[in-house]
């Protein structure tokens, strides 16, 4: 059994209520010490109370915390002892766990060029820049306190809350219970190269503590579903990360079957489990011949246990498994089913959540927004006189296209956080351009400042 402490202000605090984290198929991996919401409260007063490391000493230890994450032994596990660790209790495949840990060593390593990305070309980061005699707008943040719901689908996310610490704020995380693994890792790692313990803590708890992380941090950011959204939506003060419901547009100007590895990918190349697979496929024509060729693509990837290094889809306890597909049988029910038999039992108490392909007949059919967590894709017919209002909420569309005009009404279009255009998978990413925004437009503020 991996031991896995609270991670507090004063340093390691195993609890006497802890939860058993188990794999998908049941067998325990880890206990995790929850802490009390009084421990929560004492916690955040000492973050609060705690001294920032000047910029150059925390880009330092960020960088070498990176190291650390990857060389060290924590928790009894090796680098790689965790990421098969972490592929057995969440279920991702490992070689998504492995580009994810890979994310986040780069995202320590390269924290001051992501996290200065967001910064203003009319602000300086320092007062003391000579800048600032003539008089200048400087960067700052809003605040101290940075908290941190943490989500357990896909250890990816860990790597954007370590621009925070990069900004200067001590950062409170909650992770998750159903994959903790990272967080208690790399903030090891960052206590281990230079973050002091009133620096970064990690708090697993009950959810009537968990929102006492919230209250007591100056800013927050919180991963979830619809409901998560909503429940923080009108909070200023509160970042939610919800569903991405990313999408694909191809015009009629363009042939699918050119872009066919493309839309595969963009469905399947996380396993599926990320907010920026793609959702929905809409095609300016006759979707049925695309959906029938999706369907076949995805139909031949094999059913493997998650550590499986050739492993694509997710897996889940069975029970949780019949449970989604349970869920998405009853949304499909007025839609073609192309690809079905979602269930695919291992044998272990486990099931790969084989993928789903479901064809639909108006571009406008609500069950283009119904993402779930593994392969599963709806297909749909769309027009220009169908406009902007099937694509709106999402979070990456890739629009393969060469209608100008429609690129910039995509643009122009608030609900839409990301536009790729051409032949560019809907999970294109890379260290320095925002995900969601950059994280730092909701960290920080400019000031205006002239000094003698």
């Amino acid at each position: 059994m991996i031991s896995l402490d609270a991670l507090g202000p004063n340093g390691n605090f195993r609890t006497r209520n802890r939860l058993t984290v188990t794999d998908v198929a049941g067998t325990p991996v880890a206990e995790l010490s929850l802490v009390p919401k009084v421990f929560v409260t004492r916690a955040m007063s000492a973050l609060r109370r705690a001294t920032t490391l000047p910029v150059r000493e925390r880009l330092a230890a960020l960088a070498r915390a990176a190291d650390v994450f990857v060389n060290a032994n924590i928790a009894g596990l090796s680098f790689a002892d965790y990421e098969h660790a972490v592929s057995r209790v969440s279920g991702v495949p490992l070689s998504v766990v492995r580009s994810a840990t890979a994310a986040i060593v780069a995202a320590a390593e390269q924290a001051r060029f992501s996290a200065f990305q967001a910064r203003p070309t009319g602000a300086v980061d320092d007062w003391r820049d000579e800048r600032t005699t003539l008089g200048s707008a400087v960067w700052t943040r809003r605040g101290d306190v940075f908290a941190v719901h943490a989500a357990g689908n896909h250890p990816g996310p860990h790597g954007l809350w370590l621009e925070a610490l990069a900004l200067g704020y001590r950062v409170a995380v909650r992770p998750s219970r159903r994959e903790p693994l990272t967080p208690h890792r790399l903030i090891t790692a960052l206590r281990s190269a230079g973050f002091g313990d009133d620096q970064v803590v990690l708090l697993p708890t009950d959810h009537d503590a968990a929102d006492e992380i919230l209250r007591a941090a100056d800013l927050g950011m919180v991963y979830g579903g619809d409901d998560v959204v909503g429940k923080y939506a009108t909070n200023p003060n509160v970042l939610p990360q919800g569903p991405g419901r990313s999408k694909i547009l191809l015009t009629r100007d363009v042939d699918w079957r050119d872009h066919l590895d493309t839309i595969v990918d963009s469905v399947s190349h996380e396993g599926g489990v990320a907010c920026i697979n793609a959702t929905a496929v809409f095609v300016d024509g006759d979707p049925a011949p695309l959906a029938a060729a999706i369907a076949e693509r995805l139909a031949a990837i094999p059913t493997l246990p998650p550590q499986d290094p050739k492993a694509v889809l997710p897996v889940a306890p069975v029970e949780s498994a019949r449970a989604v597909a349970n869920y998405l049988a009853a949304q499909a029910k007025s839609t073609l089913t192309v690809l079905g038999d979602v269930v695919d039992e291992l044998g272990d108490g486990s099931a790969a959540l084989r993928p789903a392909v479901h064809l639909l007949d108006r571009p406008d059919a609500p069950q283009a927004g119904v993402e779930l967590p593994f392969p599963c894709v709806w297909v749909a017919p769309w027009t220009p006189r169908a406009g902007l209002a099937p694509l709106r909420n999402t979070l990456v569309l890739t629009a393969v296209t060469g209608d100008h005009a429609l690129v910039d009404a995509l643009l122009d279009e608030p609900t839409i956080s990301n536009v790729y255009v051409g032949d560019h998978p809907t999970y294109w990413l890379r260290p320095g351009v925002p995900h969601d925004r950059y994280l730092g437009e909701f960290l920080m503020r400019t000031k205006t400042l002239i000094r003698s």
